[in-house]
């Protein structure tokens, strides 16, 4: 066995005469191998004559020093192979302890070798040279990069086995995924930085701050009381939520925090708890939970508990799961499939999270999960399966039908109150993400629709028409593509699309700019010279769109275009610019013709007045106002007619 392969396991089990083997390849590395017989406190095959004894002087290379933090105790304690930098004689040295079993035997082995010290840093001791060389090295071992607070391995080495009279927290950034989705790693980045900052704030110098893991910290307040440790949370918590990071004034930080206080236990075993009211913070966020204080949190308040519906027609297992989860949520239960997608019409918005069994009477699992895909309300709710059912065959097809998770029984209660949290706090995430989704694009839309109607008003302004005529032509737009598409899939039209095509109706007389006032404004009868230039607007808006060379590529831009060019042409090939007739016409083009048609016959303008909703519908039918129209889209228009003159009565 090579060297580096031996030293990848924390734990090994050799025959003597692999121990001897390994030993002699071993100091080909380091400077020094020794192993040592724990049941003597004796090195064994020594280099030198050395003994050494937990937490007393030994024999460093012929010179006394003092033991600090022993390594190899900590080795004998956890079983895992742990190393430290120690320094001697102007130099720096890496002690690395492995635990080793050697036919049946318990040894510790401990290799040192001196290292590079500009990579390393070592434990303060009592030892002046050595307290000089950790203040020199400690931030590049025990620091983190981004924070400057304690890193991980700080944790690790020489925090997590320690016992003292502290408070231990975990303190969880809410939603910190959304922040690197929606808007990058360095806001990400930014929020982490901003929450280790509020939190040395609040602490004392003699206080920990220690970055476990990417939105993570660890708290440890040494002899503090009960309400002392409370209150100092409350106040992180506080001050993060009033912070704001540059740039991002919108947004909102907040952070949840789980506390403890020691109770005749390592930090590690405190940490275990405190993460688990963590847990139960984050179910509503920007709060602080301590086993002192749960009261408060609101954990134990019914009417803010989350709700799970249990789905399973034995009795005995609803009532195992109920007392599994009764603490934390409240619990609804159903005895078959049938009664569970009746509540959760009825609820879906009030559950978290489904239990479902497969074998049930009058509606089994499967069916269940079909039905809630075919309603979409497996986008809502998250289904754990707990079924007997261990087949690979049955556990395949729950998850291609989107179960969150499958659990086998008999289950194990500690794993089914964590998956169950787990599945309901992904969840919560999910439909935060969604809702910041929503807002980023509702606030660009709100942009995008300013910017056009604000161009779209210029040209009304030049032609004197009224102020609602853009907003008219989006909204009956939108109207008839939406009825459209409940009618017919046809015209291969999704959500996306139609939202492009009601935004880009808002351009259709965009070409109208370069028509004269005389011409655009003319209150009388054009002449046929005055309507030829007048129709120059289709071509000349639709050139304007295309000089656009950046935005080309856009699908947006190519309906702008089409309804810019075309929106004057008629169904039956008599139309302009292009006499393009039938289904030659884009049908963003038809909708947008029909809509600025209607609008037209029911508006004033200064060559006539305004018809009633019924008139301008008769005409339109009866095709009196020089203008043919896709019987389909007809059919349409007649069976929203009420639905539009609503809409017309409260402009």
């Amino acid at each position: 066995m090579d060297s580096e392969t031996f030293l990848e396991d924390d734990k090994s089990s050799l025959t003597m005469a692999e121990a001897v083997e390994t030993i002699r390849q071993l100091r080909k590395v380091f400077n020094i191998v020794r192993l040592i017989d724990v049941r003597e406190c004796q090195v064994v095959d020594i280099e030198a004559d050395c003994k050494r004894q937990e937490g007393k002087c030994y024999e460093f290379w012929g010179k006394k020093q003092r033991c600090v933090d022993c390594v190899c105790s900590r080795v004998l304690a956890d079983q895992q192979q742990k190393s430290k930098y120690e320094a001697y004689d102007k130099a720096l040295y890496q002690v690395v302890a492995k635990y080793l079993v050697i036919e049946g035997q318990t040894y510790v082995l401990e290799l040192i070798t001196k290292v590079n010290s500009s990579n390393a840093v070592i434990n303060p001791t009592t030892d002046t040279q050595a307290g000089e060389y950790y203040s020199h090295y400690s931030d590049l071992l025990y620091v983190d990069a981004l924070t400057q607070v304690y890193n991980r391995r700080f944790y690790e080495e020489l925090m997590k086995n320690s016992k003292k009279t502290a408070g231990v927290a975990m303190l969880d950034i809410d939603d910190f995924k959304l922040y690197n989705d929606v808007y990058g790693h360095d806001v990400g980045d930014s929020a982490i930085r901003t929450v280790a900052r509020v939190a040395k704030e609040c602490l004392k110098s003699s206080d920990y701050i220690i970055r476990y893991g990417g939105d993570e910290f660890v708290l440890v307040l040494p002899d503090i009381s009960a309400a002392e440790f409370a209150s100092t949370l409350k106040q992180i918590c506080n001050k993060v939520h009033e912070s704001i990071i540059g740039g991002y004034q919108h947004l909102t930080l907040s952070v949840s925090i789980g506390g403890v206080l020691l109770q005749d236990e390592t930090v590690a075993e405190a940490l275990q708890r405190a993460d688990k009211l963590m847990y139960h913070a984050k179910l509503r966020k920007n709060i602080v939970i301590t086993e002192s204080t749960p009261h408060e949190s609101g954990i134990l308040n019914n009417e803010k508990k989350k709700n799970v519906l249990i789905v399973d027609d034995s009795e005995m297992n609803r009532f195992l799961l109920k007392e599994i989860l009764k603490e934390e949520y409240n619990i609804i239960e159903a005895e078959n499939g049938l009664e569970a997608m009746n509540i959760m019409r009825e609820e879906e918005e009030n559950i978290s999270l489904m239990l479902l069994d497969i074998v049930m009477p009058v509606m089994n699992g499967f069916e269940v999960l079909q039905q809630m895909n075919n309603t979409r309300l497996i986008d809502k709710v998250p289904v754990i399966v707990i079924s007997g059912d261990e087949s690979v065959g049955s556990i395949r097809k729950a998850y291609e039908m989107r179960a969150t998770d499958y659990i086998n029984r008999p289950f194990d209660t500690g794993i089914v109150q964590r998956r169950v949290l787990n599945a309901v706090l992904l969840y919560a995430k999910q439909k935060t993400l969604m809702s910041l989704l929503k807002e980023q694009y509702e606030e660009k839309e709100k942009t995008s629709h300013i910017m056009i109607d604000i161009l779209s008003h210029i040209v009304e302004f030049r032609n004197k028409e009224s102020g609602t005529h853009v907003r008219n032509i989006n909204k009956l737009t939108r109207m008839m593509l939406e009825h459209l598409m409940q009618k017919t899939t046809r015209y291969k039209l999704s959500y996306a699309d139609a939202a492009m095509i009601t935004n880009a109706s808002t351009l259709h007389d965009i070409g109208k700019i370069a028509i004269s006032d005389e011409i655009l404004n003319k209150p009388g009868k054009l002449t046929k010279e005055e309507f030829d230039i007048m129709k120059t607007h289709t071509t000349i808006g639709a050139r304007m769109l295309e000089d656009l060379d950046m935005y080309q590529d856009e699908p947006f831009m190519k309906y702008a275009y089409e309804i810019a060019r075309w929106h004057h042409e008629r169904y039956d090939g008599k139309g302009y610019p292009d006499g393009l007739f039938g289904e030659q016409i884009p049908i963003s083009a038809q909708i947008v013709s029909l809509a600025d048609v209607y609008d037209a016959l029911t508006s004033k303008r200064v060559y006539k007045p305004a018809f009633t909703h019924e008139k301008a519908v008769e005409m339109i039918i009866g095709g009196e106002c020089g203008q043919q129209f896709n019987p389909l889209l007809l059919q349409c228009f007649l069976e929203i007619k009420d639905d539009i003159q609503e809409m017309m009565q409260e402009n």
